[in-house]
């Protein structure tokens, strides 16, 4: 696969990863850069790609600079339950995890019902590098420089019927490798979806690498879904199954708790989860809160896919 950078992200704007090994200088180097910043009356430029402009319509936040989340969070602090419920379980119960041969079993509406070796699947499409806002429903957040391609290139490629309104994805259910899954915490295997419109959209990524390495197990090698605008857990995980639907599948949280997870998952600081507020969120990295940006700050190109519904009730 060729990987190229996104249009507007040069090479000088990328963060060294070598500059964030050290927890220590990272902190100094991010509080060190937001006072200089404030000191000189001006906001530093961003470091993201398709950058919305709605940080401009929130002061309190856009005094923070969007800073690359170093590699040691990245990999090291992650919900993924399939290795373990606990941050830091996955990182440690991934070690030797193996992800060749891999398989994605294609079905539903589409033309062609087939399983598709990993590298067939992908094979041609182009990565790009996208810097996306990732924001977790519990309140953490993180800037992640992503290896991907447009989920919409796959469609394409995969070619679903005029039926398909929804495409569902599943991760591996296989608790010898994933020692998770042993326990009943959720209903296994992992299960997400998106309406047709959703995965079509330019920003909704399936992605390969990070911080131009191979995907690491810990973070849902071989291939995951990253969707910028919805909080994280929509962002399914060591992909097997892809489905086209006419009706619209039961996502795993929404299954295993309907009142506190819906459909949607969109960032929204208006929409509190029932057990903590959405208001604000934490950089990973950072000591003092941000205010939540409506759909993570990506509101410019998505807002118009919800138009005239209720994101109260279809949260």
């Amino acid at each position: 696969m060729i990987i190229k950078r996104s249009t507007g992200i040069v090479s000088s704007e990328i963060t060294d990863e070598k500059l964030y090994t050290n927890r220590r200088q990272f902190m100094k180097q991010t509080g060190s850069l937001a006072l200089a910043s404030l000191a000189a009356g001006f906001l530093p430029s961003t470091t993201l790609g398709c950058q919305t402009g709605a940080d401009a319509a929130n002061p309190a936040s856009a005094l923070l600079p969007d800073e690359l989340t170093p590699w040691e969070a990245v990999t090291g602090y992650n919900n993924f339950y399939e290795f373990g419920t606990g941050k830091e379980d996955p990182a440690r119960n991934a070690q030797g995890f193996v992800t060749i041969p891999w398989e994605v079993k294609v079905s539903g509406e589409v033309e062609e019902e087939k399983t598709w070796d990993f590298e067939e699947l992908v094979g041609g499409l182009e990565v790009e590098e996208r810097i996306y806002r990732m924001r977790c429903v519990e309140g953490w957040s993180m800037v992640i420089p992503w290896n991907g391609f447009p989920l919409a290139s796959l469609i394409t490629r995969l070619k679903p019927t005029s039926k398909a309104n929804f495409i569902e994805f599943k991760t591996l259910h296989d608790a010898d490798r994933m020692p998770g899954q042993k326990r009943a915490v959720l209903d296994w295997p992992y299960t997400e979806a998106l309406r047709m419109d959703e995965a079509n959209h330019p920003l909704t990524l399936m992605v390969t690498g990070v911080y131009g390495k191979t995907l690491p197990p810990q973070n849902g090698a071989p291939i995951r879904l990253i969707i910028p605008w919805k909080y994280g857990f929509k962002g399914i995980k060591s992909i097997v199954s892809i489905r086209f639907t006419q009706k619209q599948p039961l996502n795993t949280w929404r299954a295993s708790i309907p009142g506190e997870y819906g459909f949607y998952a969109n960032v929204n600081p208006e929409v509190d989860h029932p057990r903590w507020s959405q208001a604000t969120e934490r950089r990973i990295g950072e000591f003092r809160r941000r205010d939540t940006l409506m759909f993570n700050g990506y509101a410019d190109e998505v807002a118009s896919l919800y138009s005239g519904l209720d994101l109260r009730k279809n949260y």
